[in-house]
């Protein structure tokens, strides 16, 4: 199976990566559209595979398409997909009737990811068009579950809500991260031990929720004592209104990638 991605950035990078390491493709199957000569000389030196500032050489007779350009950029990028050729697109905001109109191809997978994929650790929610065969579906299924977490949606319009909550959530909870470590700092703790703390206090509660199967407000409830250090700090969130906000935050978000997006 040949394989283009075109741009090689952080989401580009992190998805080959992650790709060949799991194997869903190999090396020698590749080719990187990069228009940077150092980034591409990097690529080929790290991951062995082929680079080329030309999308239509990378996109030559490639069975999968991966395109991680900035949106912006979208009409850059020049060349041919096969008729039975797969095109994959994590750009933000950019709807499926664009990239149908822009490359004249039908069997397009719009995906969301969000910045932890560079970690393995991302959620990618997606949808496909009619066009895309239940072995394609596949084939990118095992290619987003290689960086993390994927939901399959029916309805294209879930993806702006995914945008904003998802997508945009790594800024909320480095916010909060933030926040906690510098509450760390105010209260006697070295800057280096509460971002210790914090950080494994944010990722151990992630993954207890996820493994409990419990929904957070029970999960929070356990760790509530009546009048204990946590209420009390709880109740300062509240008089604070941050839940309030968080569900503001993300409304926002939403109709910003609504605007993003153009009409649907």
């Amino acid at each position: 199976m040949k394989v283009a991605i075109i741009g090689g950035g952080v989401m580009g990078e992190a998805i080959l990566a992650a790709a060949l390491e799991r194997g869903v493709f190999d090396a020698g199957d590749v080719t990187v559209c990069e228009k940077v000569p150092q980034r591409a000389d990097q690529l080929h030196g790290v991951y062995g595979v082929q680079a080329t500032p030309s999308p239509e050489q990378a996109m030559d007779a490639a069975d999968l398409v991966v395109l991680s350009v900035k949106p912006q950029d979208m009409n850059t990028v020049h060349g041919a997909i096969k008729p039975d050729g797969l095109l994959l697109s994590i750009m933000a905001g950019v709807r499926i009737r664009s990239i149908i109109n822009e490359f004249h191809h039908d069997r397009v997978i719009r995906v969301m990811p969000n910045t932890p994929v560079a970690a393995k650790a991302g959620m990618s929610v997606w949808t496909a068009t009619p066009a895309v065969s239940a072995a394609q579906r596949e084939l990118a299924r095992g290619l987003l579950c290689a960086i993390g977490r994927d939901i399959y949606v029916d309805d294209e319009k879930k993806l702006d809500m995914a945008t904003a909550v998802s997508g945009s959530g790594p800024g909320y909870v480095f916010l909060f991260i933030e926040a906690l470590i510098e509450g760390g700092v105010a209260v006697g703790l070295t800057r280096a031990e509460a971002s210790e703390m914090v950080l494994q206090t944010v990722y151990g509660s992630a993954v207890y929720a996820q493994e409990s199967g419990r929904q957070a407000a029970e999960l929070r409830g356990l760790v509530t004592s009546p009048a204990g250090t946590t209420a009390a700090g709880l109740l300062e969130l509240e008089k604070g209104a941050v839940r309030a906000s968080i569900i503001e935050a993300v409304q926002a978000a939403h109709r910003r990638a609504v605007e993003l997006g153009g009409p649907a």
